[in-house]
């Protein structure tokens, strides 16, 4: 599985083919530097910004406020399935349940 970004007619971005939501989660992993299991927003802005999405700052902070239901400014592992959500229709990441 390889991230690599391509446009689409619609100008949203979009993954060269898609990737499980196990792929996701463990692409995700390689962005926690400090190794807590969680992903801070600056973790998600590296992550963001490794695909080149735009505005990568930006969308790392609407990413925790709608996946970090507890509030605590982090997304951990019960969060994560809301950070896919997020990433299928924010930064238009093509995650499928399973091939």
């Amino acid at each position: 599985m390889a991230i690599k970004h391509v446009a689409t007619t619609a100008g949203n971005r979009a993954v060269e083919g898609d990737m499980t939501v196990e792929e996701f989660k463990e692409w995700l992993k390689r962005f926690d530097v400090d190794n807590d299991g969680r992903i801070s927003r600056e973790e998600l802005r590296r992550a963001i910004s490794s695909i080149n999405v735009r505005f990568s700052g930006w969308k790392s902070g609407r990413g925790i406020r709608y996946a970090d239901a507890d509030g605590d400014g982090y997304i951990d592992a019960n969060e994560v399935d809301n950070l896919v959500e997020f990433a299928r229709t924010s930064l238009g990441l093509r995650i499928v349940s399973q091939y």
